[in-house]
């Protein structure tokens, strides 16, 4: 069996709590959800995954059907009904039952309920109504894990319309002592916001509550809100400027915990959300600029380290120090930074020195010729996503001192090239 077939059935127990005897690590050889994963490996045809997952479908429907299947037994075959209907398999007999589970089970048993019924069901199926007393329920909870599965659940779908009778419970959330609960809420916030915002517009200063909350996580999850709301609106949160730059020192300097770096990164998703918030405040802005330009220093200063994770970190620095109002000696930092991903032998950073190029050329275009030669020798790179980001950036920086030689190129790259698609663009391109 392969490695990825062992390490599966090792982590389905501890994920889905279906130790087959107590303390037992691994999914037991003789469990039926073990039985059915090893029986699809084996196989070698899509039909005869087809027929055993009919099978097994048949077979879950009518345990689930009986009136003597207990609440173990129930969440055991909603286990084996997720499986199926992630290989593809419909399994909506099952939904109900899920519901029953996530209303009925215990603690162990809602949570796979719960999961069945998030992964199953969309906000606007008509089944899910059933499940809003169910949600209110265990909002209202003094069990911390049953609170958690509900606002899990909640921030994943939930009915447009019954926003209302849940916000006020999950608005004390964000006072709870317990971070993850705060956490959880914040988030769920954030999904009514993107299916309704007129109904928390009356909560923003709770979020700026959350921005500043103790907790880490907590602050990052608010960042999510904040970066929507300053896309909408950039001059009604110019004021945050402030404290957005102070959370960014914090991360690059490494004060937050250790759980928060990835590859000794200091949180660098929470860096590049931070960056794209300050790219919307600063745009077009020199005083608001003005007082993030020692942080954009520091942090490309810092992201050296050679990992993926950097060069994404790198690339939102020049995007933001590109669209604020500039500064010499960060503009020159910036190009010198994109200057050295272009001429980089690794495909990765290659690719992302042109799309960069690509969109400061909008701002500087000056920038992009100092590297014509070196872009338009791109169009013989072998890699095509490379060759199609050359096009994209040679026809924005072309200009009446250089179209000559781009064309030429553009001609050339036409008659040796066999992909029809990157034909089709250019020939447009020519057009126009």
């Amino acid at each position: 069996m392969s490695d990825v077939v062992e390490k599966t059935l090792t982590a389905l127990p501890g994920l889905l709590s279906l130790d087959s005897q107590p303390g037992s690590n691994k999914l037991s050889s003789s469990s039926k959800l073990g039985n059915l994963i090893r029986g699809i490996t084996e196989l070698t045809s899509k039909h005869e995954e087809e027929k055993l997952i009919q099978r097994e479908l048949t077979s879950i429907k009518e345990q689930v059907s009986s009136p003597n299947t207990s609440m173990r037994q129930m969440k055991e075959l909603m286990v084996r009904a997720i499986y199926c209907e992630m290989l593809g398999y419909e399994a909506s007999f099952s939904y109900i039952h899920a519901i029953k589970l996530a209303q009925q089970g215990t603690a162990r048993e809602k949570r796979v309920g719960y999961l069945a019924v998030s992964l199953f069901l969309n906000e606007s199926h008509e089944l899910l109504l059933l499940l809003v007393n169910t949600v209110l329920k265990d909002l209202q909870s003094t069990n911390l894990i049953e609170v958690c599965m509900a606002l899990t659940v909640v921030g994943q779908i939930f009915p447009k319309d019954m926003i209302p009778a849940i916000l006020p419970l999950v608005e004390e959330k964000l006072n709870h002592p317990k971070e993850i609960i705060r956490r959880k809420a914040v988030l769920a916030l954030y999904k009514f916001y993107l299916i309704a915002p007129n109904q928390v517009q009356h909560i923003h200063n709770k979020f700026r509550k959350a921005l500043c909350d103790k907790d880490p996580g907590v602050m990052t999850a608010s960042l999510h809100i904040y970066l929507q709301l300053i896309e909408e609106n950039p001059e009604g949160y110019k004021d945050l400027t402030t404290s957005f730059v102070t959370i960014l020192k914090q991360v690059v300097g490494g004060k937050l915990p250790m759980d928060f770096n990835y590859h000794s990164v200091p949180a660098p998703w929470l860096q590049i959300q931070l960056l794209r918030i300050l790219c919307l405040l600063g745009k077009n802005d020199q005083s608001t600029s003005e007082i993030m330009y020692e942080v954009l220093d520091e942090s490309l200063r810092r992201a050296e380290i050679n990992h993926n994770i950097t060069y994404a970190i790198l690339f939102e620095c020049v995007k933001c120090i590109y669209t604020i109002h500039p500064k010499s000696e960060l503009l020159e930092k910036a190009a010198k930074c994109i200057g050295n991903f272009v001429l980089s032998p690794k495909i990765n950073l290659k690719y992302l020195g042109l799309k960069a190029l690509t969109y400061v050329v909008q701002q500087d275009p000056k920038l992009a010729l100092q590297h014509q030669m070196t872009i338009i020798e791109c169009l013989d790179h072998p890699d095509l996503i490379i060759k199609r980001e050359t096009l994209e950036l040679l026809f924005r920086i072309t200009n009446a001192q250089n179209v000559t030689v781009i064309v030429d190129k553009m001609l050339e790259f036409l008659r040796i090239n066999k992909d029809d698609y990157t034909t089709i663009d250019l020939r447009m391109e020519r057009k126009l």
